[in-house]
């Protein structure tokens, strides 16, 4: 009885993520959107798609933030509905979907406590997915070595940090280093979680992760140019999964500069084209990078492009395979680029830059 009422109950989560997928934005809707003259008019236009009227309420001039925050909280409500009704083991998959946000999260906590800055007042700029019932517990700390006793007891990140970090690695010089260590130690455990969930769900959630993997790899590589980080600190932080691993982990580890990276990447042929600097960018991740001075962009803006770029090729590909987990981390990872294309959209009206408007990323 128990099996069947699992079958039966995460067949029907499965439907309603199908479901919600027939409302991620059509070419169509994002033709129009992109016409729009105001944020009033882009506002008229995105209340005629499955997004409604969310931002009825919102009084004019609508900012673009308040579009991000809006669209956002519609995802966190979808998301907190399915978790609510999940069994196991789609609860804790849906859980780990929940930690990379939690990671951030309490590296922003980590971060202000270092500055002395009001940690109440982060809370409200961490992301809502990312959020635990004990979060508020992290504000009482008032000093590193509380803040990092009460993240081993009080967060479901315990395991990763526990392992991975100790107390006195917390300062302003090791920040990030810790962020991309844990960051590793939750790809890897997230990977092996898949690998009990089935042969289908593993293979497609595998792909996905490994490609995450590769680009933590890649970035690390090249924020490391011209920083003190050395090349065996470097190696540590690459994640021990991905299409890059062993052998390009290895020559990205020795690598001196950006053309080293490339070299490396040209190995693996759908990484190939990321360092294609003769085709023109198309940045759609809504950064504050929108207008430069010339126009151009960096060439890690253009990798950040590739990147989004091929995380919803991958994603969309999980709605291939029936009967599979990985549908539910595809689609929250699809509707996070869609209001970033929002976003961006937004912010070129908002700015009249009507000639980066087209320069989002569609899903479908």
């Amino acid at each position: 009885m128990e099996a069947l009422f699992f079958n039966v109950s995460s067949g029907f989560l499965e439907g309603i993520v199908r479901g919600y997928k027939a409302g991620i934005l059509t070419q169509n809707q994002y033709s129009n959107l992109t016409q729009c003259e105001t944020l009033d008019d882009f506002r008229m236009q995105l209340s005629a798609t499955d997004y409604g009227n969310f931002l009825a309420n919102e009084p004019s001039p609508l900012s673009t933030s308040t579009i991000s925050d809006k669209a956002t909280q519609i995802l966190v409500d979808q998301f907190n509905f399915i978790r609510s009704n999940a069994v196991e083991p789609l609860s804790t998959f849906l859980d780990y979907i929940t930690y990379a946000y939690m990671i951030d999260n309490v590296i922003l906590l980590i971060t202000g406590t270092l500055h002395e800055r009001d940690t109440h007042e982060l809370l409200e700029r961490c992301h809502p997915l990312g959020s635990f019932d004990t979060m508020p517990a992290l504000c009482v700390a008032t000093n590193v070595e509380e803040l990092y006793r009460t993240v081993l007891v009080e967060t479901p990140l315990a395991p990763y940090f526990r392992d991975c970090v100790t107390a006195s690695d917390l300062d302003d010089l090791n920040i990030e280093i810790i962020r991309n260590t844990v960051y590793k130690a939750y790809l890897e455990d997230f990977d092996r979680y898949c690998s009990t969930l089935g042969s289908t769900t593993y293979d497609v959630m595998h792909r996905i992760l490994a490609f995450e993997a590769d680009r933590r790899t890649i970035n690390i590589t090249i924020n490391s140019f011209g920083t003190d980080l050395n090349k065996e600190a470097r190696a540590k932080l690459y994640p021990t999964i991905g299409r890059l691993f062993p052998e390009g982990n290895n020559n990205l580890a020795r690598a001196d500069d950006i053309e080293q990276v490339r070299l490396v990447c040209d190995n693996i042929g759908e990484y190939k084209s990321f360092f294609d600097t003769s085709a023109p960018s198309r940045n759609g991740n809504g950064h504050d990078d929108l207008l430069g001075d010339d126009g151009d962009l960096s060439v890690a803006a253009q990798l950040e492009d590739h990147f989004f770029r091929m995380e919803v090729h991958l994603n969309k590909l999980s709605f291939l395979q029936q009967f599979q987990y990985a549908v539910f981390y595809s689609y929250f990872k699809l509707k996070e680029q869609e209001i970033r294309s929002l976003t961006w959209i937004a912010e070129c009206i908002a700015q009249d830059a009507r000639d980066r408007i087209q320069d989002f990323i569609p899903i479908f």
